[in-house]
């Protein structure tokens, strides 16, 4: 029989199927490493992306800490105003309040009763004076007490001297009454 060498053919097999190995392997390689790259960009953009939309929110929060700030002077200011408008409201109200006061007190001072100072320390009223007697002292406290514009009557002091009474007497402005609903 023939004896028919085969090992060259099957040598060539060999090496044509480690090429195809070889390529196959490198292409693998090549194209994972394409992908990974491809992967890794995308991610990178995604994180840009995110930075940008952190940055974004960075400056608006500044933009609107900047104008809460000006919202907090400006109520501050509108406090300060509704303050002073309060006062300039009370003074308005109390302007009349000074004459009705001295009016009454002209009409409840009685007979042998001479004030010598009125002074006034915000809803509160000294009277100094000086009397005939302490029956005078006594009805010109009914007086005060029976007028609307004050509340009750407080004697502080009563001095005696030679033929006159010295006293003081403190009594605090009434306050306006409320009509009812009204505030």
């Amino acid at each position: 029989m023939a004896h028919i060498n085969l090992l060259p053919w099957r040598e060539e097999k060999r090496q044509e199927r480690l090429k195809q190995f070889a390529i196959g392997t490198g292409l693998s390689v090549v194209l994972t490493a394409v992908l990974f790259y491809s992967v890794v960009l995308f991610v990178n953009s995604l994180i840009d992306e995110q930075n940008d939309r952190n940055n974004y929110l960075k400056t608006e929060i500044a933009v609107l800490d900047k104008k809460i700030k000006e919202i907090k002077t400006l109520e501050r200011e509108r406090d300060r105003l509704l303050a002073r408008m309060q006062v300039i409201q009370e003074l308005q109200e109390s302007r009349p309040k000074v004459v009705k006061i001295l009016d009454s007190l002209a009409r409840v001072v009685p007979e042998g009763v001479h004030l010598t100072s009125v002074t006034r320390q915000g809803a509160s009223l000294t009277f100094n004076g000086i009397a005939q007697s302490n029956a005078r002292v006594s009805v010109f406290m009914r007086e005060v007490d029976k007028n609307t514009e004050l509340d009750e009557s407080d004697l502080k002091v009563i001095q005696r001297s030679a033929q006159t009474k010295s006293f003081t007497l403190t009594v605090n402005e009434s306050k306006p009454k409320v009509e009812e609903g009204v505030e």
